[in-house]
């Protein structure tokens, strides 16, 4: 006896990867993930490739990883994808002090954040309809 499958919570024609604990602010992580929201999945692969921020890297794995389990699990075609959302959220905060003059401390927050990226078949219909 086991659970009951729980229901996809994606339409059929997109698929989901989700990165956690991503040492860098959600600010800056957000300025490079707008940067490919909308985009084609090989315009926004190369844009991640080239680019000369840190985090492009973790984003790009991300990304590869929302394409491989369009593929596999989802058996959509890869040529027609695009990123439909990239969102960032909060995680953690590691909290550490660095002593300051005259006896006081100086607080130093370290960020953590999550990355959700959907990507969506977009199929060739509505490419001419629109």
């Amino acid at each position: 006896m086991s659970k009951k499958a729980r229901p996809r919570g994606l339409p059929d024609n997109e698929a989901k990867a989700v990165t956690r604990s991503i040492r860098i602010s959600p600010r800056k992580l957000n300025d490079v993930a707008s940067e490919i929201r909308g985009m084609k999945v090989d315009k926004a692969l190369a844009y991640l490739t080239f680019s000369r921020r840190r985090i492009a890297k973790d984003i790009k794995k991300t990304l590869e990883s929302a394409i491989a389990n369009a593929e596999n699990n989802h058996d959509l075609d890869i040529n027609n994808l695009m990123v439909a959302q990239a969102w960032v959220g909060k995680n953690l905060v590691m909290k550490r002090w660095m002593p300051n003059a005259r006896g006081r401390v100086g607080h130093i927050q370290k960020f953590f954040s999550e990355l959700t990226i959907i990507v969506r078949e977009v199929r060739e219909e509505s490419k001419e309809a629109a």
